[in-house]
């Protein structure tokens, strides 16, 4: 009985428990009191915001630099005939050997004619007796002795006579050939007093001033040349010399979709030969640029080479790029806004649009990009 009296007191006791947790209405918020935070206490949860990604920037030099263009071809003489006969016969003279100088005229080769001398000399003789023959019947019609009609025909005998004479002497020149151009006898592949055919190759002759380099330029790089530009050309064997471009061909090569270009070099001493392997540098008009180390060109989102920069404030932007030349200091590049702060350190890191803390870079950090010595000088 005692035991149903305590159980009875325990209930009533955790009935007067429950009607006044009840009372307090705060079983109302039961999983939402939990997960609700004060204002403050939802703000220090947030999570703090990245820090800026730090990038060295300079602003470089503007300079004023001309485009080089490369190319390799190889030298040329400026001017090159092949002498060839043009009637059968034996070599009689052949006064010129291989590398011998020869000046505009001078005899090359003659080839044994005594028969075409002999019809020259009959000709002669035979204007000589028909002018007579005409001054005589001029005399006689002048003096009334003879008729009109035979001082006539005297000038007309006297006419073909002069004609037979000229055929004579055309006949006798073709066995002599003289040099068209003062140049070089580069080749002599005949010999005095050995028969040779008609057509037959007697010299070859050339002119070496000026020499000239020649190549094939790019369809790209076409739009920079002109006529008269500089040009360096480096021979295989080291020499270096200067010229001025010549030729710009207007036709590309079929094959390789080129343009023929010619360098004039001068030569007046004719020590560089024609044939020899060049480089040649073509340097186009000078262009507004910059030099900047090779490591600060990147790619873009859409794959285009260029450059990234920070605008005024301070976001990324790309900028493409004009590859003007190649030097040891650096990458020579058009196309770059005069007041763009460029990015040399970081630049991959970042995007277009992103916001940056840029900085300046020191010499020292500029001097290790493009490669040289960092000794603080």
């Amino acid at each position: 009985m005692s035991r149903f009296r305590l159980h009875k007191i325990a209930a009533v006791a955790v009935l007067i428990g429950v009607s006044a947790w009840v009372a307090t209405g705060e079983f109302s918020s039961v999983g939402s009191a939990q997960n609700e935070a004060p204002p403050a206490a939802a703000d220090a949860a947030e999570p703090a915001k990245a820090p800026l990604r730090t990038v060295a920037v300079i602003t470089p030099p503007r300079i004023t630099h001309a485009r080089a263009i490369r190319i390799s071809g190889h030298t040329e003489a400026e001017k090159r005939v092949t002498l060839a006969t043009r009637v059968m016969g034996v070599i009689e003279s052949l006064p010129v050997k291989q590398g011998q100088r020869v000046e505009r005229g001078d005899m090359v080769m003659r080839l044994d004619a005594k028969d075409k001398e002999a019809a020259v000399r009959m000709s002669e003789s035979v204007v000589t007796q028909r002018q007579a023959e005409a001054d005589a019947a001029e005399r006689l019609v002048g003096g009334g002795n003879a008729p009109k009609l035979q001082a006539d025909q005297a000038r007309a005998a006297l006419s073909t006579a002069q004609s037979m004479l000229e055929g004579a002497k055309a006949e006798l020149a073709q066995y002599e050939i003289y040099a068209p151009f003062n140049g070089l006898i580069d080749r002599v592949p005949v010999q005095r007093g050995s028969a040779i055919l008609a057509g037959a190759e007697v010299a070859t002759l050339i002119n070496l001033d000026p020499l000239l380099a020649v190549g094939e330029v790019s369809e790209r790089d076409l739009k920079f040349l002109k006529i008269g530009n500089e040009a360096d050309i480096r021979l295989v064997d080291g020499t270096v010399v200067k010229g001025t471009l010549r030729y710009i061909s207007r036709d590309a090569s079929p094959a390789t979709r080129t343009f023929r270009i010619e360098v004039s070099i001068p030569n007046e001493n004719k020590s560089l030969p024609a044939g020899m392997t060049a480089e040649m540098t073509l340097l186009a008009d000078p262009t507004d640029s910059v030099i900047l180390p090779r490591s600060v060109v990147t790619l873009s989102a859409d794959g285009d080479l260029g450059i990234r920069a920070v605008d005024k404030d301070n976001k990324i932007v790309f900028f493409p790029i004009d590859l003007v030349d190649d030097t040891a200091t650096g990458l020579v590049l058009a196309g770059i806004p005069a007041d763009a702060r460029v990015i040399v350190a970081g630049q991959d890191l970042v995007t277009e649009g992103d916001e940056v803390k840029p900085v300046e870079a020191d010499a020292a950090m500029i001097r290790k990009l493009i490669g040289q010595a960092t000794d603080g000088t």
